[in-house]
């Protein structure tokens, strides 16, 4: 060997920069999935925060709150009264439901999707919330206003 034998060698070549594009298909993918699910949670959370649903959800949470006070009576079957007749007015429009009473009320709530309040349990609410007088237990208004509420839809009913 000679003594330059370090010039025999052939020159460095140093492999090319590696460029971040064009993307890597994993990238593409991530991206993909990353699109996908921003459309799934803004759907979501439209389909969550509806008018309809919040309507709702507070309307539940006010039954709530009526239940935790144990209310007697006449006091329990006005504030589901009112309660009720506001969550109609709030989803049905005031056109359809501000004139209802009495029977009428009943009928309707029955239609909605109320159909213990269509019976005697509505019957006994009434008459507890306007005529000063009780004989019913308010656990089954507190149940047949729940169902009234979970079961009302926005749907053209038969007038």
């Amino acid at each position: 060997m000679s003594e330059h034998w370090l010039t025999q060698l052939a020159p460095d070549r140093a492999p090319a920069a590696v460029r971040w594009w064009p993307l890597a298909p994993g990238w593409w993918a991530l991206a993909l999935l990353a699109i996908v699910l921003g459309v799934a949670l803004a759907a979501a959370w439209k389909w969550w925060s509806a008018p309809r649903r919040r309507h709702r959800r507070a309307a539940l949470n006010e039954l709530r709150c009526i239940r935790a006070e144990r209310l007697a009576g006449t006091a329990a079957a006005r504030a589901i009264e009112r309660l009720l007749r506001r969550y109609a007015v709030a989803v049905y429009g005031r056109e359809r439901v501000a004139r209802l009473s009495g029977a009428a009320w009943l009928e309707f709530a029955g239609r909605a999707g109320g159909v213990r309040l269509a019976g005697d349990v509505g019957r006994s609410m009434l008459a507890a919330a306007f005529a000063a007088h009780s004989e019913a237990d308010p656990t089954t208004w507190l149940a047949a206003a729940r169902q009234f509420i979970r079961a009302a839809r926005v749907r053209e009913l038969a007038q």
